[in-house]
C-alpha cells in the first residue's frame, strides 16, 4: 500500500466518530440510524479523498460537510442510502474475505490488510464495510444481562453534545486538558483508554473528568 493510501486509511479510521456525531444530529427524522451512518460514512470517504493537507486547515473543518451532505442526500432520495446490485455483492464478498483473514490472522484485519487481501482500493474497502455492517450499539449486555457501557471508539449520541459546529464554540471556554479530552473522544472517536494513554491519565479519570466536562458543555450549549 502506498503512501496515500496509509493517509486515507488513517484519515477514516480516526474520524468515524465524526460520522457518529453528525448521524445523531438526525435521529428520529424518519430515517434508520443504520442508513445515516452507512451515508455519513460515504462522506466521510469523499473528504479523504479530496482533502488537501498543504492548505493549512483540519481535516474534520473538511470532512464534517461533506459528512453532513451526504445524510441530507438520502433525505432527498426517500430516506434510503442507494446501494446497487453489484456493491451489495463485493460487500456480501469483502465481509466473507474479512471472516477469512480474521480466522488466519487469530484478529480483526485492518482496512488496508483488508484491502490488499480483496485486491480492492483502501476508500472503497472501508465504503462496503460501512454500507454493509451496521454502526456498533453504545451499550453490551454483560453476564448478567444488564447494559454496560462498552469502551468503543464512537462519541455520545446527545444531540446537544454532537452538534459540532456549537460545541466548537463552546470549548474556548474549557482549560486545556478539557479541551484535549473532548476532542480525543469526540472529534477524533477515541476511546477513553486510548485517551488516557496519550494525556498520561488512568482510564477513570477521563472517564470522571468526562462527565463533568459533558455537564459544563450541556450548559453552555443550553444557555
Amino acid at each position: 500500500m502506498n503512501e496515500a493510501d496509509k493517509k486515507k486509511q488513517a484519515l477514516i479510521t480516526e474520524n468515524l466518530g465524526l460520522v457518529h456525531a453528525c448521524a445523531a444530529r438526525f435521529k428520529g427524522r424518519g430515517v434508520e440510524y443504520d442508513d445515516l451512518f452507512q451515508a455519513g460514512c460515504v462522506g466521510l470517504i469523499k473528504a479523504s479523498e479530496g482533502f488537501d493537507e498543504s492548505l493549512g486547515y483540519a481535516f474534520s473543518t473538511y470532512a464534517v460537510p461533506a459528512i453532513l451532505g451526504e445524510i441530507k442526500r438520502i433525505f432527498r432520495d426517500g430516506g434510503t442510502v442507494k446501494i446497487g446490485r453489484a456493491a451489495k455483492e463485493k460487500a456480501r464478498q469483502l465481509l466473507k474475505a474479512k471472516e477469512e483473514l480474521t480466522n488466519q490472522l487469530d484478529r480483526e484485519p485492518t482496512i488496508s490488510e483488508l484491502a490488499e487481501y480483496s485486491s480492492m482500493s483502501v476508500p472503497e474497502t472501508a465504503e462496503l464495510i460501512c454500507a454493509a455492517t451496521p454502526p456498533l450499539s453504545l451499550t453490551a449486555e454483560n453476564e448478567d444481562n444488564e447494559n454496560q457501557e462498552m469502551d468503543i471508539p464512537v462519541p455520545s449520541s446527545d444531540e446537544g453534545i454532537t452538534d459540532r459546529l456549537a460545541l466548537h464554540q463552546v470549548m474556548q471556554a474549557l482549560d486545556e486538558t478539557d479541551r484535549n479530552i473532548i476532542n480525543l473522544r469526540y472529534f477524533k472517536g477515541l476511546t477513553q483508554t486510548v485517551t488516557a494513554k496519550k494525556l498520561g491519565m488512568s482510564q477513570v479519570q477521563v472517564s470522571r473528568r468526562e462527565k463533568v466536562i459533558l455537564l459544563k458543555l450541556r450548559e453552555l450549549l443550553s444557555s
